[in-house]
């Protein structure tokens, strides 16, 4: 057999063991975060885009919701200003607001959408502000002091740091519909008519949530979720996540995703998965071959 012959084989298969999960899929929803290396790394970047284009194309609906948290901090630093993080999170001025709404509402969500279209994709750009997307509210964090005779908490105002309060679908099942892949920045709306920067994990849990989703993908910059001798960890329940949180398998950085992605698959969205955006085509060998190239977590069992 030829090395051409063998090439074309290898192609066949691919998209044979690729057919059912094709066959599964379609017509479903999938909330798509989108962050770290995977946005930074040009290779990356063109995979992911196609990636997109093509679960389009075979009649999946993805829904892409960015951060944008580096880029932020490049345009903070050339214009002089400081970041300051409390427990992981950006503290957010009004002066730092404006430059989160320049940097993920314009530069970031813009060039995702663009590299999106330049593939072949339809792609529309909104923040939570559009259609009235996302409601927020502020965000109240405390944090523990280490004077062992004071007993309450610190409360500490980040500014213009939010959680989700509620969502409203209607933009995003709007352009589904019409054959258009959403693309969110996570940007916030207040009662107050403020803005708010809330956590992208969170944002696209809720969504994935709202929209009973099929699938929840967390892109990372690490291989999934590990055990302790660093060997992946999938098929996960409810119960055995808890489990390795309580055993201290899983801590620190990690924490949060773990527990965006319990709450979504508990509120009803069949997966969720957090993957290697590390791994060109990631989201493809994740949703279409046997193996994947992260950790699966399904409900059930709590």
């Amino acid at each position: 057999m030829s090395l051409n012959t063998q090439h074309a084989t290898h192609i066949a298969q691919v998209l044979t063991e690729a057919l059912p999960y094709i066959q599964r899929f379609s017509g479903k929803t999938l909330v798509i975060k989108y962050g770290g290396n995977a946005m930074v790394d040009e290779d990356l970047k063109n995979s992911f885009a196609r990636d997109v284009v093509l679960m389009k194309a075979v009649g999946l609906n993805p829904v892409i919701v960015h951060g944008g948290g580096p880029q932020i901090g490049d345009l903070l630093q050339r214009v002089g200003k400081q970041s300051e993080f409390i427990n992981g999170m950006r503290v957010t001025d009004s002066e730092t607001m404006d430059i989160v709404e320049m940097v993920l509402g314009g530069q970031v969500n813009k060039s995702i959408v663009n590299l999106i279209n330049s593939h072949g994709g339809r792609a529309v750009g909104l923040t939570g502000k559009d259609g009235s997307l996302i409601y927020a509210e502020k965000l109240h964090v405390s944090q523990g002091s280490d004077d062992p005779t004071v007993k309450a908490p610190e409360m500490i105002d980040l500014g213009h740091v939010g959680k989700v309060s509620s969502i409203d679908t209607s933009v995003i099942d709007m352009l589904i519909h019409s054959d258009f892949i959403p693309v969110i920045a996570p940007i916030g709306v207040g009662k107050d008519g403020e803005s708010y920067n809330i956590n992208a994990d969170l944002v696209a849990g809720k969504i994935a949530e709202v929209l009973q989703a099929e699938k929840l993908i967390l892109l990372t910059n690490t291989a999934g979720l590990l055990d302790a001798d660093g060997k992946l960890l999938t098929g996960l329940n409810a119960r055995q996540v808890n489990e390795l949180i309580d055993d201290g398998v899983i801590y620190g950085g990690m924490l949060p995703k773990i527990g965006c992605a319990l709450d979504a698959v508990q509120a009803g969205v069949t997966t969720a998965h957090i993957i290697d955006g590390r791994v060109q085509h990631a989201v493809l060998l994740e949703l279409f071959t046997d193996e994947g190239v992260g950790t699966l977590i399904r409900g059930g069992a709590r």
